[in-house]
């Protein structure tokens, strides 16, 4: 039996007939809902207040809003992808379209707190079968030679959705309710499903057997590593509570390694970081979410809180940082494919790192909004070039068969980056006696945001071993 199943390693069913459809409808198929799923990340920032006047939330309960949507998301990509393999990813990104669609009108109807919580796991869950396998899927469904560009309008709406949440769940919540939110998930999800079956092949990986324990191993890792990072500031860094998960979480990393070593159909292959350009773009991407969206988030307090504006008022205020990938992520991707990846990873972490030690200069001077304009159109010219190149280097060189496991490997380590890099700059904050309060920010939001440039220099350094060409 064992034989038999070591021989099944190539797709049990061939792709469908490629349709003829012109090339930026299949890139709209897969990116849309994608989109979608970026954007609840952390679309509920500007909401907080109101929900908590809503449905007497406790301050446990608005982290948990956002924490259980966090935990599920990062926990299920890599068992996501397994399943994408063997029944189709296009079946199974539907599948998560369809849940995540569910969990929405599910949160939307929610009248307590504990609803609203389960319907943000639940849409977790759903996001996980669709962030990886839309990227998957782009590279299936695109001819070789047009694929770093493809990859990089990907790459360009996937930053887009992460930076525009602040600012579309502003919007939303100043102009209609904090439900409505969730409501705005359906119409794009009932656009989106047609699109794809339409738009779309079908594409599966090896069929191999399910890596149970593997995947038990790797995503309780990220799980409890995940947990005890969101919660390190609240209930402090030395609290059982803590403590425990990151030290569970670091035991279970080499236990897992210890696994895959010893067989071929693990949940992460280790053979993957043979590829000096998988390795790297993982690396990075953990430096670069990290120091970025850490800054993100506390800048975003910062507008409201220093300098007066309402959430939708800050959210508009930082366009220039977060609407750039849009524009400049596409060229990015055109041009990974002549130059590769290399030097637009350095220069993007550059231009990054220096906008962030910018941006602490201003705010400590109590510069007026005018002035961080040039730093935030900076920042986005950095952002634009690394989100793309980040994914082409994970796809570099890889089989087709890996593609699904390799981006969902990436997207996992994306969301911990998040996550660590919010804790990590909050924590530098209140360490140098930062408060949320109009004078609170001085001596402290500086360190901070320097802390921030200092994780996008480690990925600047990691950059310098990406291939120099593809």
């Amino acid at each position: 039996m064992s034989a038999l199943t070591n021989q099944r390693t190539e797709p049990s069913v061939r792709p469908t007939a490629a349709r003829r459809v012109p090339l930026w409808v299949a890139i709209a198929a897969v990116s849309l809902p994608m989109f979608m799923a970026t954007l609840d990340n952390l679309v509920m920032t500007t909401a907080l207040p109101v929900i908590r006047a809503d449905l007497g939330a406790s301050v446990t309960d608005l982290s948990w809003f956002l924490n259980a949507y966090t935990l599920a998301f990062a926990t299920f990509m890599l068992p996501a992808a397994t399943l994408g393999d063997r029944l189709g990813r296009r079946r199974v990104m539907l599948g998560g379209i369809v849940v995540f669609t569910v969990a929405s009108i599910g949160a939307g109807l929610s009248d307590s707190s504990g609803a609203l919580i389960t319907a943000r796991a639940v849409q977790g869950l759903g996001a996980a079968a669709i962030m990886p396998l839309s990227l998957t899927l782009l590279a299936a469904n695109v001819p070789a030679r047009l694929r770093p560009a493809a990859i990089g309008i990907w790459g360009g709406v996937s930053g887009l959705g992460v930076a525009l949440g602040p600012v579309i769940g502003g919007a939303v919540v100043e102009g209609v309710s904090w439900q409505a939110i969730f409501w705005l998930n359906v119409p794009v999800a009932v656009l989106a499903v047609p699109l794809i079956l339409a738009a779309v092949n079908e594409s599966r990986g090896a069929w191999q057997r399910l890596d149970v324990v593997g995947t038990v191993l790797l995503g309780g890792a990220v799980f409890l590593g995940i947990w005890g990072i969101v919660h390190g500031n609240d209930d402090g860094w030395t609290s059982a509570g803590v403590l425990t998960p990151l030290i569970a979480a670091a035991v279970l990393v080499p236990a897992y390694v210890v696994h895959a070593l010893r067989r071929t159909d693990a949940v992460l292959p280790l053979r993957l970081f043979a590829s000096r350009s998988f390795s790297v773009a993982n690396v990075v991407a953990l430096g670069f979410t990290a120091g970025m969206f850490g800054a993100v988030f506390l800048l975003s307090q910062y507008l409201q809180v220093v300098q007066g504006y309402s959430p939708l008022g800050a959210g508009v205020r930082t366009l220039p940082w977060t609407a750039a990938p849009m524009v400049v992520a596409p060229v990015a991707g055109m041009l990974a494919g002549r130059i590769g990846v290399r030097p637009l990873l350095l220069s993007g972490l550059a231009l990054q790192a220096g906008s962030l030690v910018w941006f602490a200069g201003l705010a400590e001077s109590g510069s007026s909004y005018a002035a961080f304009v040039p730093a935030l159109a900076m920042a986005g010219v950095g952002m634009g070039l690394v989100f793309p190149s980040v994914s082409n280097a994970t796809l570099d060189g890889l089989p087709d068969s890996d593609f699904a496991t390799a981006s969902s490997a990436n997207s996992t380590v994306r969301e911990f980056g998040v996550a660590l890099g919010i804790a990590l700059l909050v924590a530098v904050f209140l360490g140098n006696g930062g408060q949320i309060a109009p004078d609170g920010y001085d001596g402290a939001i500086g360190p901070a945001l320097l802390t921030g440039a200092g994780a996008v220099l480690v990925a600047f350094v990691a950059a310098l071993f990406a291939p120099r060409r593809s």
